[in-house]
């Protein structure tokens, strides 16, 4: 006769970090990175960006410091190491503004995916070869590629980020965490519209510094028309598995 399992104590479940109570945070600080931002930090389950999980992160158009927003979690990941993947992006990386923000550009992959982004994302996520996959999917995306794209990146030690319109916000996804921007006067504005743990009770208002450019003034560091040599090499390129 087979023994019976032992009876697991309720504190010894609620103790991992993929578990938790209605009226608390996820806590998996080992999976998270830090944004760069303490008062973001402290409304995302972790205590940062999310790997291993999609983040969707909402905007009405480009150029609001969304790409800002991520810089200082990039360039922890470039800087140990990893490798970065932008998956269709709307423009081309201003190069010298990255290396400057601690990127290193002999890691950073663009895809132009054309009609096949949504596998390029997927097939990037379940490589396990980058550190940060950022991806722009379009309009296009449905439901079940993006529960496909949750699937590769579960577990993953991957900051998997797609950009979608505010427009999606209303429309149920899989992915754990979804934050929408918008850019005011004096702050970018960001909201955490799902998360996995209580909901978030208000937005936060994350003053524009040199990480966060203000709006109508172009950030160098976001886009431009420089590309160097190095990273585009890395067009149809990716790291040896």
């Amino acid at each position: 006769m087979n023994a019976l399992p032992l009876p697991v104590a309720l504190a010894d479940v609620l103790a991992r970090g993929d578990v938790w109570r209605g009226d608390t945070l996820a806590s998996l600080a080992e999976a998270a990175i830090p944004s760069g931002h303490p008062e973001l930090d402290a409304e995302l389950p972790g205590g940062g960006w999310p790997r291993g999980v999609l983040t969707e992160l909402l905007v009405d158009c480009n150029g609001v410091g969304e790409m800002s927003l991520l810089l200082p979690a990039l360039s922890r990941l470039s800087q140990a190491g990893g490798w970065l993947a932008l998956v269709a992006p709307p423009w081309l990386p201003h190069a010298p503004a990255w290396a400057a923000a601690g990127i290193a550009l002999e890691r950073l992959v663009i895809v132009r995916a054309g009609k096949d982004t949504a596998w390029s994302i997927e097939q990037l996520l379940a490589c396990d070869g980058f550190a940060g996959v950022l991806a722009w999917p379009g309009e296009g995306i449905d439901a079940k590629a993006l529960r496909r794209l949750q699937v590769a990146a579960e577990g993953r030690s991957v900051l998997a980020c797609l950009w979608r319109s505010t427009a999606a916000a209303g429309t149920p996804s899989p992915a754990p965490l979804r934050v929408a921007l918008a850019s005011g006067s004096d702050a970018l504005t960001v909201r955490i519209l799902k998360r996995r743990g209580r909901p978030a009770s208000r937005p936060l208002d994350l003053p524009y510094s040199s990480s966060i450019p203000r709006p109508g003034r172009r950030s160098r560091a976001v886009a431009g028309p420089v590309l160097s040599l190095v990273a585009d090499r890395g067009l149809a390129a990716a790291p040896a598995a």
